[in-house]
This record gives structure tokens, C-alpha cells and sequence, in this order.
């Protein structure tokens, strides 16, 4: 009796602890209903969620949800899919068990063998990331020609903007790719000296996290002067370890740059970034060249769904400049390769940048992206490109020169719905605006950098361009098909400050602009695609508003198609190719560098561009790209047709080794054949083909690079016009290749400490 009461006491005091523990469970035991998403907030699709020491795990679905049950705080977990980068979380807070908390990964691409091929987008811009990641640049001009296809030049002191080249396009400084950092436009419209100015020398390579690009006028979220392409730089979120770098070389170049981790968790990170560059360079004149940059970006996850970033930079530079010298003087022996014929040219600049963006991420199949920004321009440039054609006392230098500030903002809502496993509809809703207040933009003939002779022009513009778009992407097992359309309103208003009795003239435009791309994914190592869309690039406002064109078009437009592929060969041989055309509106250009207008009919290219990317071992990677144009003019008898300055054939590789024992090496080329440089092709510019070489060696936290550039010292030039000038004691004028020298051999040592 004794004990049967006893044992009753101990069961009851046994199922109180049972219905205790049973409670505690409930209690501290959740579960987890996340997102697994990609840097730009799209769900990643069968990425496995797994629970550290258990075998439990989840696999994401088409929207990237999953839901991992029985969590409690203080377990980790495991969130791995192929071509990304593992992460290992510790569950240590509530919020993770809040519903619909976003994972974020980041793309893993240093191994050709991650890349995939299938998708909903073609990986041409897997390859440029690749290329980024294996090869840290150490230039804002290396980022751009990071881009297979685009070839850049060089050819004022390394402070002016870079000559861009794509797609058979002699783009100038911009006129015709649209350039942006983190969503805010490079590029300036109605620019001092010449329409779409992509000055990206404020952009410090070492926070650049990744690039996208577009060839051709096929991305809806990108309109003015889009039509050869764009190309987005996307900044770092954070830092991998705090760095202070030194540079020396030859020509005096010397260059010191530094990144601090200033915080660093799970849901904030902060950090700065700072460089200061100078280099008299290889000219017999010193350019006397000086930058300074700095950069710093906070992010921040508000919810398990906001998050902000804000980010600022600024930066400033001065140089001197030989400018372009005519082939006569060279060959007469009046100046070297590298001498100058007006030696006080140069100019100076400066722009500062505050940026905010937002992402909130509504549902589980729905976000909200808004991206704003304000940037302070000032720009002086002082040149001379026909030395004394009309004015044979003073000479030709013109000063070109303006002061601005840009506004703008951009808004857009995703949503994606998976009816299952093989079909799925995204539509994309977006609209933003851009103002640009540019006051004092002039023109005027200099003496010396010193003397005003002469106003030629100037005046305020006001430009203002206000956008919107929705796209709409459905996807059936192997199918994708976009169709999309933007609508742009740009408005011009210019007063002339020279002219008192000018009256202010305004004039807006509207331009509807289609977009239409199939997709299809062969195989599982084959994937084709055809595109095609319509872009535009508006023209100068001083250009427009002038009483001679005030009908004229302001927005002409560029219609553009691409059959293009990308075939996984091998498992580590990637091939992408692709055959385009484009169609270009008559267009009026401002010529910046003489003050005038110059008129220019239809034109159209054609042409092929084709890339294969090669790692035959973890430590050997080879990439070669090859693009070949036809451009000519429409309605222009044959033969006198030629687009002056198009580049015809391209090509740029590289050889890269990264040996265990932390010696990398790269050897690089870069080719570009001769081109037309007049309507009837009677004068050529001649082609170049440079080698460069990069040997390094790393030891835990320890770098020290040597790069070599132009490693066999050839005679290369580097920007090529023909242009009409006169010497001092020349009587009659001469027309000729003028020419600005590319860089012979020289190296310079970096060394690297991370912590």
C-alpha cells in the first residue's frame, strides 16, 4: 500500500516534468520562414537551409522561401546553393523567427566550374563579375575595360574623362553608354565639353563589389544615351578586412590608399575608404597630376525586411596636359613622341556625391527598391586642337567650363508569382526622375591658361528628365519572355548669359521606347536568346535651343537587336557570342572642343562579339574576347560612308595564374586594328596591339604586386583625330592624324597589408 501510494507520487512528479519540458519546447522551440535572396533581392531557387549538427534541412522554392522548424536560440545554421558563396548564421536573437526574414548570399564565381549557364538572364555579366573577382583592378580606367568589348583612351593629363569605344561606336566621352554607381548616372548631359561626359574618376576601384552590364538598348530600367549599352557599378556592402596600400613607379607615380572597417555585424557594417594620387607621367612636360578621393557607405538591416544604405564620396583633381600632337611635327623632328606643341593645357575638377537607398521587402513574393541622390560638380578644362588656325598671334586655347548640381530618384516594385514548379510571372513597375542645374557653362579663347581673349558662349541650362516603365517576365519550363516599355519626358531650358537681349527658350520632348526578349535554355549547358528594343541619346540643349534647330529632333532613337548565346562547353570552358545590329536616328552633335554644331544623318552597325573564358585548373584562368563592327552611314554614296574613328575589330585576354604558395601572376592584351579615320577611309588610324604583366605574391595579410604596363615598349597612340591645324611658322593649315602617345614600357611596386 506504502509503495503503491509512493509510486504514484513519483508519476505524478514525473508527468509535471514532462508537461513542463513539453511546454518549455513550445515555448523556446520556433521556426524559421525565411527567404533566401541573391544582391539584388530576387529569391534564389533550391538553396538548402540546414540546421549545424543536425540532419534537418529545407530546400527554397521558385520565390527562394523556405521554412525550417524546431530552432532555438543559439543554434546556426547552414545556407549553401551552387555559385554562391556559403554562410553560417547564429541564431542568437527573436527577429529571426519573425516571418519572411530575407538571407542574403552573395555570388561565388572565382571557380568557372559555379558559373550556370541556365536562368533567366544570359551570363555575360557572370563573366565580367568573374573577371573581377580573380583580378582586383587598381584603376577606375581597368573597371571600365573590365566590360568584354569596351575599349577606353586616355588623352589629357588622366584627369579628363576617358574616350570610350563599343559596339563600332566612337562614343566620345559618353555619348552613347550610360554609366552609373549604385544606380546614380556618370554621365552628364549638355556637358561643357560634350554631351554624355562620363568623368569616373571619383569611383575608387577597391570598393566596387561587382558590374552588370547591358549591350544594347534592351534594359527597360535604363534610358538616356543607353543604346550601345550601360554599365552599372555595384559598391561593396562591407569589407573584408581593413587595408593601407603604397604605390611607387616610374614618372614619378605614387599613389597611397587606405579601408577601415568602422562596424561590422550582422545588421550593420560601415566602412571608409581613401586614396591620394600623383604622377608627372611620360610626357617631357610634367602633367603634374594630383587626385584625391574619398568614399564611405553605411548598410543597415532596420527589420528582417528593410534595409538602408547611405553613402558618400567625393573627390578632386588637377593636372596638365600635352594634348594631341600633329604626326608633321613628330616626323620633321620639331617634337619628340612624347613633346608638346602648346604645353599649358590642362584643367582641374571635382564632384561630391551623397547616396540613399531603401529596400523593403513587402511579402514573400513582393519588394520595394528606392534609390536617391545629389551630386556638386565643377569642371575646367583649357585645350588646344588647332594650335594657331585662327589666331596666328595667340593661338587656338579654348576654355570650356561649368558649375552643376544633379537631383534625382528612382522607385520600383517587384512581384513574382509561381503558379509551380516550371512557371512563373514577375512584373516590375518603376518611375524616377533627374534634374540637372548647370550655371556658367562657357566657351571662351584663352591665352596661356592665363589670358581671356574672347567669350564665346555662356549661359544656365536647366534639364530635366522624368521617366517611368513595367516590364512583365513569364517564365515556362524552359522559356523566358520579357516584354517591357519606358516612357521618357526630357525638357531643355537654356538662357544665354552672353547675348543681353537673348530670351530664355525652352522645348520638351517625349520618347516611348519597347522592349521584347526570349530566352531560351536549351540544355542545361546551352542557352539562346534574342533581343531587341528601342533606346535614344538626347542631344545638347545650347544645340537644340540655338534658332537654327529649334525643330529639330532633341531625342533621336536607336533600334537594336541581338541573337545571341552562351554554351557551357566544357565544364570549365564557357563560349559567348552574339550578332547585333543597330539602327541610329538622324542627330545633330555639339562639338564641345570648337563651340559648334555639326549635323550627322541615320547611320547603322552591324556586327559579331564573341568570348570564351577557359580554367583548365583552379590556378590557370584564360579569357579572350573578339568583336568585330561594321559601321557606315545611311544615305551616303558608297565609298564615302565611312563613320569616322569606328573601331572595325577588337579584342582584349588575359592569362591568369594563382599558385598555392600565393604567387599570381596575369598577362594581359589589348588589340584594336586600324579604322577610318574620314568619310572615304583615305587616312587611317592606326591599330595597336599592348601587352601587360602583373606578378605578385601573397602572404597571409601581405601583398606586394610589380605591374608592368606596355611590356614590350611599342610605339602605340593611344586617342587618334584628324584634325585641320596650323604651326607657329606654318603659312597654310594642314589636315592630318593628330595623336596622343599611349604609355610606353613602365612599372611601378604596390604593397598591400590587410588587418
Amino acid at each position: 500500500m506504502k509503495n503503491d501510494y509512493l509510486f504514484a507520487k513519483i508519476g505524478k512528479r514525473l508527468m509535471v516534468v514532462c508537461s513542463f519540458l513539453l511546454l518549455s519546447s513550445s515555448v523556446f522551440a520556433h521556426g524559421i520562414n525565411g527567404i533566401v535572396v541573391d544582391e539584388q533581392s530576387q529569391g534564389i531557387q533550391n538553396a538548402k537551409v540546414s540546421l549545424i549538427g543536425s540532419v534537418k534541412y529545407s530546400m527554397t522554392n521558385g520565390l527562394g522561401e523556405f521554412v525550417l522548424t524546431d530552432i532555438h536560440l543559439g543554434d546556426s545554421i547552414l545556407i549553401e546553393s551552387k555559385g554562391y558563396q556559403k554562410r553560417t548564421l547564429l541564431i542568437d536573437n527573436e527577429s529571426y523567427f519573425e516571418k519572411n526574414v530575407l538571407f542574403q548570399l552573395f555570388e561565388n564565381a572565382t571557380e568557372l566550374s559555379e558559373v550556370k549557364v541556365t536562368g533567366n538572364r544570359t551570363q555575360l555579366t557572370q563573366t565580367a563579375n568573374i573577371n573581377l573577382t580573380l583580378q582586383p583592378v587598381r584603376s577606375a580606367q581597368e573597371l571600365l575595360t573590365l566590360v568584354p568589348g569596351l575599349f577606353v583612351a586616355q588623352h589629357a593629363g588622366g584627369g579628363k574623362a576617358e574616350q570610350l569605344f563599343l559596339r563600332g561606336f566612337d562614343i566620345d566621352h559618353g555619348t552613347d553608354v550610360a554609366l552609373s554607381l549604385d544606380g546614380m548616372p556618370v554621365n552628364m548631359v549638355s556637358h561643357a565639353h560634350g554631351q554624355g561626359y562620363a568623368d569616373f574618376h571619383f569611383v575608387m576601384p577597391e570598393v566596387i563589389d561587382k558590374i552588370n552590364f547591358e549591350k544594347g538598348p534592351y534594359d527597360v530600367t535604363k534610358g538616356n544615351l543607353a543604346t550601345a549599352g550601360s554599365v552599372d557599378f555595384q559598391t561593396k556592402e562591407q569589407l573584408t578586412k581593413s587595408f593601407v596600400a603604397g604605390e611607387y613607379g616610374m614618372f614619378n607615380h605614387q599613389k597611397i590608399t587606405a579601408g577601415i572597417k568602422v562596424l561590422a555585424n550582422q545588421r550593420n557594417n560601415a566602412y571608409f575608404a581613401a586614396d591620394y594620387h600623383q604622377a608627372d607621367n611620360y610626357f617631357e612636360s610634367p602633367q603634374d597630376f594630383k587626385r584625391i578621393n574619398f568614399y564611405g557607405k553605411y548598410t543597415g538591416i532596420i527589420s528582417p525586411n528593410f534595409k538602408i544604405t547611405v553613402s558618400a564620396s567625393t573627390f578632386q583633381s588637377s593636372w596638365n596636359a600635352s594634348g594631341q600632337i600633329p604626326e608633321r611635327a613628330v616626323s620633321d623632328g620639331t617634337i619628340s613622341r612624347f613633346g608638346a606643341i602648346d604645353n599649358t593645357e590642362g584643367g582641374n575638377t571635382s564632384r561630391t556625391n551623397i547616396q540613399l537607398g531603401v529596400i523593403q521587402k513587402i511579402n514573400a513574393s513582393s519588394s520595394l527598391k528606392s534609390d536617391f541622390f545629389v551630386s556638386m560638380y565643377d569642371f575646367s578644362l583649357f585645350s588646344n586642337f588647332t594650335f594657331f588656325l585662327e589666331d596666328s598671334i595667340n593661338g587656338d586655347q579654348i576654355h570650356q567650363y561649368e558649375s552643376r548640381k544633379i537631383y534625382g530618384g528612382k522607385t520600383e516594385y517587384k512581384k513574382t508569382i509561381s503558379f509551380n514548379e516550371n512557371t512563373a510571372f514577375s512584373f516590375t513597375g518603376g518611375g524616377g526622375f533627374r534634374y540637372d542645374d548647370i550655371n556658367n557653362i562657357g566657351l571662351a579663347q584663352t591665352t596661356g591658361r592665363t589670358e581671356l581673349r574672347n567669350q564665346i558662349q555662356l549661359g544656365n541650362i536647366n534639364e530635366s528628365n522624368i521617366f517611368g516603365y513595367v516590364s512583365g517576365k513569364l517564365e515556362i519550363k524552359r522559356f523566358v519572355v520579357s516584354a517591357a516599355v519606358r516612357a521618357d519626358n526630357v525638357n531643355f531650358y537654356y538662357n544665354d548669359l552672353k547675348d543681353s537681349i537673348y530670351q530664355p527658350k525652352s522645348l520638351s520632348q517625349t520618347v516611348l521606347l519597347p522592349k521584347l526578349s526570349v530566352l531560351y535554355n536549351a540544355t542545361d549547358n546551352v542557352q539562346l536568346y534574342l533581343k531587341s528594343g528601342i533606346g535614344y541619346h538626347s542631344n545638347d540643349t545650347r544645340l537644340l535651343l540655338s534658332s537654327d534647330n529649334l525643330n529639330k529632333k532633341a531625342l533621336p532613337l536607336a533600334l537594336g537587336t541581338d541573337l545571341g548565346t552562351t554554351w557551357k562547353l566544357t565544364k570549365n570552358l564557357l563560349f559567348n557570342g552574339a550578332l547585333w545590329y543597330l539602327l541610329s536616328e538622324q542627330e545633330f552633335v555639339y562639338v564641345g572642343d570648337a563651340g559648334v554644331v555639326e549635323p550627322s544623318g541615320r547611320s547603322q552597325r552591324l556586327g559579331f562579339d564573341a568570348g570564351l573564358t577557359f580554367q583548365p585548373a583552379k590556378w590557370l584562368f584564360l579569357y579572350s574576347n573578339l568583336n568585330y563592327s561594321y559601321a557606315r552611314a545611311v544615305g551616303e554614296p558608297k565609298g564615302q560612308d565611312y563613320i569616322p574613328l569606328a573601331p572595325v575589330f577588337t579584342s582584349d585576354g588575359k592569362v591568369q595564374f594563382n599558385f598555392k604558395k600565393g604567387i599570381f601572376a596575369t598577362l594581359s592584351y589589348r588589340y584594336m586594328g586600324d579604322r577610318a579615320a574620314n568619310e572615304d577611309r583615305s587616312i587611317l588610324a592606326k591599330g595597336y596591339f599592348v601587352n601587360d604583366f602583373t606578378l605578385g605574391y601573397q602572404h597571409k595579410s601581405f601583398v606586394i604586386t610589380g605591374i608592368v604596363n606596355n611590356l614590350f615598349n611599342v610605339n602605340w597612340n593611344e586617342t587618334q583625330f584628324l584634325t585641320e591645324s596650323r604651326l607657329k611658322d606654318e603659312s597654310q593649315p594642314v589636315s592630318e592624324i593628330h595623336y596622343t602617345p599611349g604609355t610606353p614600357f613602365s612599372c611601378r611596386l604596390q604593397v598591400k597589408f590587410m588587418f
